[in-house]
């Protein structure tokens, strides 16, 4: 690999071309740009290094912004080609717009190997946008397909509900309105006003002081917004609208509204999904003199109608991902507390899962008082690996708190036992206990049934992995009696059991991964449990995993709570 150019070297590069030139990084964000263009865009290096270009410089010649699936460099940064043209406008730093031709190409630095570099010259004088009135139904029907494939595309693209509300907001504002308002019901029908937004300098501001709790909407209510919140219909409103005496709550938060913002014209439309409606969306104008008309309804209706699948998408995951994440506290236990050790847990469900999967952990005291410990991975991310995950468990303690043997034995029961279970395809499990013996030590047996080996960290940071006990996967009887391994836990060592995303990944070897936890286990071994855990999950999962994470850790010493 070439050693990075120093950014000085790319500076003076960029400042020896006669035209204007900025660098673009694969997110259109501008990383350098030389002096020629500053000074053709009337603004400083400072203003524009890391800001997206397309969203603050490329215009039309009203001076709106360009949507960008119909933007030629827009298209040329993202697909990393060459491409060059005239015709397109470039907003300068006092407003004015210049008129510029153009050639886009991707350039490998060194400083970033995706960049494109754009070179832009003059081929007018700056003038002011031209002023034409700004009604959505005087849009092109380009204008309005790429507005709705845009739509589509954004809001789709996310399962998080205020970040697709978020979205919504920059599609239309300033695009379209001046204020974008956007109310939502919630599953007790309490109606709350998410976001009132303005476009204001290139960029949209949001008055939190009128945003929050709203009244409840009167089901007599002929007002707009009353009748777009219960998905009658679309309505036109204006200041004068809401002059007279009040029918409601919402009347008179709509009046506070007109007079904070000043929208001359106001359009509400219902935000209406298959099943119900989850409230409305406001579009404003104050700032451009032309009120919204009939025409534009049909336009804003259909983009609320995309938005409010979308958001419904949104909602579904999340009331999913509630239920799953309720079901998965409840199927990890709460640690026991033992004399003479600490314990800790931790699980992390798959990036791309939903929030249930098959990797456990348990801790459980046996009558005769050993500590019982387990960690165990049932395949699948799923609600029937959560299920089968479950039926392990509780197997595993029956057998267990029932029958006073060896960790070996328990799981050779548990082997026969998971042959009827149907959610458990493949599992493993490390199943082991504590015990302290009458001269003071702590000794630890274990079987280890296909699972990744525990590891042993002492106080001093001497960390290794304990490979005996290891025989075959669960539910698939061995040859031979499983083995049980034994060994002594030093005072204040840290013993840590858990799953394979631990230290598995699609980019490195098992034995690395091994090494990396093993490694950063040791470096840890000063830290309070707590610390350790949450260190250790942080520096040796690796970063491209994709499966679940159950870690186990377990001090023994005198340093540890009773």
């Amino acid at each position: 690999m070439e050693p990075e150019a120093p950014p000085t070297a790319v500076a003076r590069a960029l400042d020896a071309l006669a035209a204007g030139a900025y660098l673009a990084d694969e997110h259109g964000a501008i990383i350098a740009v030389n002096a020629r263009g500053e000074e053709l865009l009337a603004r400083p290096a400072a203003c524009l290094i890391g800001r997206n270009a397309h969203d603050l410089l490329h215009r039309n010649s009203c001076g709106e912004p360009v949507p960008r699936a119909q933007c030629r460099v827009w298209e040329s940064v993202l697909a990393g080609r060459t491409g060059q043209g005239e015709g397109e406008w470039l907003e300068r730093g006092d407003g004015t717009l210049l008129p510029v031709g153009w050639l886009a190409t991707p350039c490998d630095t060194g400083l970033h190997p995706s960049a494109t570099l754009v070179l832009f010259h003059s081929v007018g004088r700056p003038e002011p946008p031209v002023q034409r009135p700004s009604a959505v139904g005087r849009l092109s029907e380009l204008e309005r397909l790429a507005l709705l494939a845009e739509t589509t595309t954004l809001l789709t693209s996310t399962l998080d509900i205020h970040e697709a509300l978020r979205r919504l907001i920059s599609l239309v504002v300033p695009r379209i309105a001046d204020w974008a308002v956007i109310d939502l019901i919630g599953e007790r029908d309490e109606v709350r006003r998410f976001a009132v937004a303005h476009a204001e300098s290139g960029a949209v501001k949001f008055r939190e002081d009128l945003q929050g709790p709203m009244p409840p909407v009167p089901q007599e209510s002929q007002m707009p917004l009353s009748r777009a919140l219960r998905g009658v219909a679309s309505s036109f409103a204006g200041p004068e609208t809401y002059q007279g005496p009040p029918d409601s709550g919402v009347a008179v938060e709509q009046r506070r509204l007109f007079a904070a913002t000043g929208m001359h014209s106001a359009v509400m439309v219902p935000l209406r999904s298959l099943h119900d409606v989850m409230g409305a969306l406001t579009l404003g104008r104050a700032d451009r003199p032309d009120p919204f008309t009939a025409s534009d309804t049909a336009l804003l209706e259909d983009v609320a109608r995309r938005a409010s699948l979308a958001l419904e998408n949104a909602r579904l995951y999340q009331r999913q991902r509630q239920v799953t994440e309720t079901m998965q506290r409840h199927l990890l236990p709460k640690l026991p507390r033992s004399p003479g050790r600490s314990m800790t847990a931790r699980y992390l469900p798959a990036p791309d899962a939903s929030h249930v999967g098959g990797d456990w952990y348990d801790a459980f005291t046996l009558p005769d008082g050993t500590t019982a410990l387990a960690v165990g991975d049932v395949v699948g991310h799923d609600l029937e690996a959560a299920a089968g995950m479950a039926q392990l468990r509780n197997m595993l303690r029956a057998y267990a708190v029932s029958q006073q043997k060896p960790p070996s034995k328990i799981v050779e029961w548990l082997d026969q036992a998971t042959l009827d279970i149907d959610e458990v395809p493949m599992a493993t499990l490390v199943f082991a206990r504590m015990k302290d013996t009458s001269d003071g030590r702590c000794e630890l047996s274990w079987t280890n049934a296909g699972h990744p080996p525990p590891l042993l960290v002492t106080r001093e940071g001497a960390a290794r992995y304990l490979t005996d006990g290891h025989a075959i996967l669960l539910g698939v009887p061995p040859a031979r009696a499983r083995p049980d391994a034994t060994a002594e836990l030093p005072p204040e060592a840290t013993l840590i059991l858990y799953t394979d995303g631990l230290v598995e990944s699609r980019g490195h070897t098992l034995d690395e991964g091994l090494e990396r936890l093993r490694r950063h286990a040791a470096s840890l071994a000063h830290r309070p449990l707590e610390s350790f855990t949450d260190e250790l999950l942080q520096r040796a999962r690796p970063p491209d995993n994709d499966d679940d994470v159950a870690l186990l850790a377990v001090r023994h010493g005198p340093g540890s709570p009773s």
